[in-house]
């Protein structure tokens, strides 16, 4: 008797839930699942961390495939460390693809970051020199991790509060360069760039300007905190424990004309308030998307 030999599962393709369009979503939290059961398919979507749900079973688990029945899911990676210099975990790796192939996301992302050193493991995610050197790195892990899960993956801008003198090119030429060479897609966290802009004191204008924004197949909003450094200059964090700022929704407003509409999330991570609070910050941003319309001038200059 011939026995059946099971193709590898890194051959197989990974099936994934149609492009979801311009529609507004939230972080899915547990606490909120009576109110959004009770209320029934809705037109947006719920995007969580896969580290929270890379066990095999439990409550984690039966709450999310609740959710998927009705919605779509955006799946949000956050320590991949696609930036560090070490190789990436296998493990870890093999547990995310497994995520995607259980729950076949609309969108899969991960951060432009690092937070692993040998074997230490960093709860925060670290910025990165922009070097040639980095850039390769880089290009390498995401090739690996798109090679894994059988699709493009989504790559986010971070929120930074250091930079590095050896950097020899610019955030957003990085970026580009990133994307133009492994094909991936961008998640714009607009609340990163407006983080980083007056952290670092450039323009967030300047950079959405110069951003490749016709790579980006995500967008995220968050609501930051505002402290002061060693010197008494402001100093902001992105902590996503309150609602979206006035700057941040303008900002906003500018990519969404250029771009046209993008998957949109309200990124409500610590503080969690009740549902009809977070459902609010939806609102609002799909009011923005329905309302929008793209320019005439593509959002990318770079762009051919």
């Amino acid at each position: 008797m011939t026995m059946a030999i099971a193709p590898k599962t890194s051959a197989v393709p990974l099936r994934y839930s149609t492009p979801i369009g311009g529609v507004a979503g939230t972080s899915f939290k547990p606490e909120h699942l009576p109110a959004i059961v009770n209320a029934g398919p809705q037109r947006g979507f719920f995007e969580v961390h896969a580290e929270n749900y890379m066990g095999a079973g439990g409550p984690p688990h039966r709450a999310l495939e609740a959710i998927r029945r009705d919605h779509s899911l955006s799946l949000h990676g956050v320590c991949m460390s696609i930036g560090g210099l070490q190789p990436l975990d296998k493990a870890h790796l093999a547990r995310f693809r497994g995520l995607v192939a259980r729950y076949q996301p609309a969108l899969v992302s991960e951060h432009l970051a690092w937070s692993t050193h040998e074997t230490s493991f960093f709860n925060d995610l670290l910025p990165l020199p922009y070097t040639q050197a980095t850039l390769a790195c880089v290009c390498d892990h995401i090739d690996q991790v798109q090679d894994a899960i059988r699709r493009p993956l989504l790559l986010e801008n971070p929120s930074t509060y250091v930079a590095f003198r050896d950097s020899s090119m610019s955030e957003t030429d990085f970026i580009r360069a990133i994307s133009e060479r492994t094909g991936c897609g961008l998640l714009l966290d607009i609340n990163n760039v407006f983080v980083s802009a007056t952290n670092h004191g450039f323009s967030a204008l300047d950079y959405l300007a110069d951003f490749p924004l016709s790579r980006v197949g995500e967008i995220h909003l968050a609501g930051h905190t505002e402290q002061t450094d060693d010197e008494g200059d402001l100093l902001l964090i992105d902590s996503h424990d309150g609602p979206v700022a006035d700057a941040v929704w303008k900002l906003y407003e500018i990519v969404i004309r250029r771009r046209g509409p993008v998957p949109t999330l309200i990124e409500w991570d610590s503080k969690i308030p009740d549902w009809p609070v977070l459902q609010a910050e939806a609102a609002a941003a799909q009011a923005i998307l329905d309302g929008c319309r793209p320019s005439a001038a593509s959002g990318d200059r770079h762009a051919a």
